[in-house]
């Protein structure tokens, strides 16, 4: 811009050495002013940047570099987690092959608690290990808890509660109910699994043939 305006002030001064009409001149004037104008804007907001550069110098590093360690983080932060992941599946792996690989059960509880209590629950329900099904039954993973404590009661002989499994536990509690004597009790049970049950055609005839023939 101050090239134009230094170029502009030539062209006006050889305008009057050669005596040109006074409306170019004065078209030349209002042309040298705009550019001038032009040029004090241009420099105000050049100094305003500087003087806000200055002052907030140390806070604009300060929010660059808290965007790069936030990005950068989460990148490894994922690559961790992803790393993490896998290896958990392959040890998981390697126990579907030999549930006794102690090397893999290690890294499986390590790696992914969730899993390994999934795979714990697994192996106990195969073996009827009512030790471990009664630790998973206080886990801290509702499903687990839920599934490993019906699975206990139904092992051990006693009244079943889930709630994954509840029109299930219904039915085997009634059947409990009815070896034990108990056919009012039964009845009620069974009376608590609704119509769009998929097990409530197995109540029905459980309460015909066996509660009301009785």
């Amino acid at each position: 811009m101050l090239i134009n305006f230094c170029y502009n002030v030539a062209i006006f001064k050889k305008m009057i050495d050669n005596g040109a009409d006074i409306l170019n001149i004065q078209d030349g004037i209002k042309e040298v002013k705009k550019e001038l104008t032009s040029d004090e804007q241009m420099l105000a907001q050049a100094f305003k940047l500087e003087k806000f550069y200055k002052k907030h110098k140390l806070k604009l590093f300060s929010v660059v570099a808290l965007g790069v360690l936030f990005f950068g983080g989460k990148a490894v932060m994922g690559m961790i987690e992803e790393h993490r992941l896998d290896v958990a599946n392959q040890a998981y792996l390697s126990l579907a092959q030999n549930p006794n690989n102690q090397e893999a059960l290690s890294t499986l509880k390590e790696k992914n608690p969730a899993l390994f209590e999934l795979f714990s629950y697994q192996q106990a329900i195969e073996h009827n290990d009512t030790k471990v099904l009664s630790q998973l039954s206080q886990s801290s993973n509702p499903l687990v808890a839920d599934i490993s404590g019906y699975h206990l009661a139904v092992i051990k002989g006693e009244e079943a509660d889930s709630t994954l499994y509840n029109e299930m536990a219904l039915v085997y509690d009634a059947n409990l109910q009815i070896r034990q004597g108990k056919m009012i009790e039964a009845a009620d049970t069974l009376a608590q699994i609704a119509e769009e049950s998929p097990v409530y055609q197995i109540a029905q005839i459980i309460k015909h043939y066996t509660i009301k023939g009785h």
